[in-house]
């Protein structure tokens, strides 16, 4: 075999002749036909583009360097699309996972390339009016139909701690808060307070949770209005369908310039549905499940607004993973406020 080397690009952290060779090892062929181009955006998971032969597929690994004891688990994203994949979930088809750290530098895998399109505006600019409409409603399908697949039966029945989620996961997020060495966000303060003193009794409703599940991490058909792809499942657990409902909800409630939510939109002459409307077109598809409560949508922004304390903790300290962390540091306090709205509104 005649191995052309293939170019070393400076955002690419490993060396692609070592892909190359796993590659041909693995799947067979030369790197006559080969290509490899880093995915930009995201703050987590470096993302490929990968083409071999007649091969086209994304590759995902954890970034270089110390990480966090369960961060960046791309061997829990791997689980998630195999058990998904056979379930009528829209998923990438997983390909391979490669646990060791001797051909990349960290464990990586490979899925499934997909066409279609992905939105990261709320606002959808450039669609026409029905279908906004249809790309919302299609959004609210995909997650009930993720929502309705039983864990157990996918072999998924240890994916995570059942049980109390809402609690656990309000005393993961707030000791992330606390930990921050950055200036405090009163407004937080004041949010962690008011889900502790309105935490909801457990129902005990265990689902697989997206745990990211918004408009930027799905892909579209390319000329319908039908997701064909969820993507990026890092923060993937068994948790309440509600946590990802209310995570979904957070662009009525953000403005534009707020990771491009449509609050003050007119969402009527837009064609983008009410929260009201795409959270009965949920309920509509969804299993049997509690009803959406403001506590839901003002977790929802108090974990996002934890996870912006963080990327601005990453980007003074210099090793964000993203060249736009230190813009996007500030949202932290500008989320923790519109926590405090959806609190304090008496239209719920």
């Amino acid at each position: 075999m005649t191995e052309r080397a293939p170019t070393c690009l400076s955002n690419v952290d490993f060396e692609p002749a070592a892909l190359v060779r796993f590659l041909a090892e693995h799947f067979g062929g030369s790197a006559d036909r080969f290509s490899l181009d880093r995915i930009s955006g995201g703050q987590s998971n470096p993302t490929y583009f990968v083409d071999f032969g007649e091969r086209r597929m994304v590759l995902r690994k954890q970034p270089n360097g110390p990480i966090l004891p369960g961060a960046h688990a791309v061997d829990r994203e791997y689980r998630v699309l195999e058990a998904l994949a056979d379930t009528g979930v829209p998923v990438p088809r997983p390909i391979l996972y490669h646990a060791g750290a001797d051909l990349l530098g960290t464990p990586f895998y490979l899925m499934e390339r997909l066409d279609g399109r992905v939105f990261h505006d709320c606002a959808l600019p450039g669609l026409a009016r029905e279908e906004r409409r249809g790309i919302y409603l299609a959004m609210a399908e995909a997650l009930a139909r993720l929502h309705a697949v039983r864990p157990q039966e996918v072999g998924l029945a240890d994916f995570g701690r059942p049980g109390n989620y809402f609690q656990r996961q309000i005393a993961r997020w707030s000791k992330q808060l606390h930990a921050s060495p950055g200036e405090p966000v009163p407004a937080l303060g004041r949010v962690e307070a008011w889900l502790r003193e309105n935490l909801p009794a457990d129902d005990g409703t265990v689902a697989i949770a997206h745990g990211d599940f918004r408009l930027g991490n799905l892909l579209f058909h390319a000329t319908e209005p039908r997701v064909v792809a969820i993507l990026d499942w890092e923060l993937s657990t068994l948790g309440h369908p509600l946590a990802d409902l209310g995570f979904c909800c957070m662009p009525w409630h953000t403005a534009p310039d707020e990771y491009g939510g449509i609050l003050g939109l007119d969402h009527a002459a837009l064609g983008i549905p009410s929260r009201e409307e795409f959270v009965a077109h949920y309920l509509a598809h969804a299993v049997p499940t509690a009803p959406l409560r403001r506590f839901h949508v003002a977790f929802a922004l108090f974990r996002f607004a934890v996870i912006f304390v963080g990327i601005a903790d990453r980007a003074r300290a210099g090793n964000a993973a993203s060249a736009e962390a230190a813009r996007l540091g500030p949202l932290a306090g500008r989320f923790a406020q519109r926590a405090l709205e959806v609190i304090e509104t008496a239209d719920w």
